[in-house]
């Protein structure tokens, strides 16, 4: 399905009385805002299975032996790459704010 994005923003912009650059910045805000919600929720399901509220802390709890590193790297693993998404998502939210 293609669609002329420049008719259709001015459809919708017009429709619901924005400016097309304001309805292009609410969209971008919402999409962040939804990705960063989903991003959260994986977060909270890793740390919560560990007990733990970041990367940091799971790493620790590996040096001092409170974690078995056979079952949960993949998770820390994750972990990381989740923050470093949701602090890029944080990022990208300020530009648009």
């Amino acid at each position: 399905m293609v669609v002329e994005i420049s008719p259709l923003l001015k459809t919708v912009a017009q429709e619901l009385h924005l400016s097309k650059a304001d309805l292009i910045l609410q969209g971008v805000r919402a999409l962040l805002e939804r990705q960063l919600l989903q991003i959260n929720a994986q977060l909270l399901q890793i740390c919560g299975r560990y007990g733990v509220h970041s990367v940091e802390e799971m790493e620790t709890r590996y040096r001092v032996g409170a974690l078995e590193e056979a079952d949960s790297w993949r998770d820390l693993e994750r972990l990381d790459h989740l923050e470093f998404e949701r602090d890029r998502l944080l990022d990208l939210l300020g530009t648009v704010a």
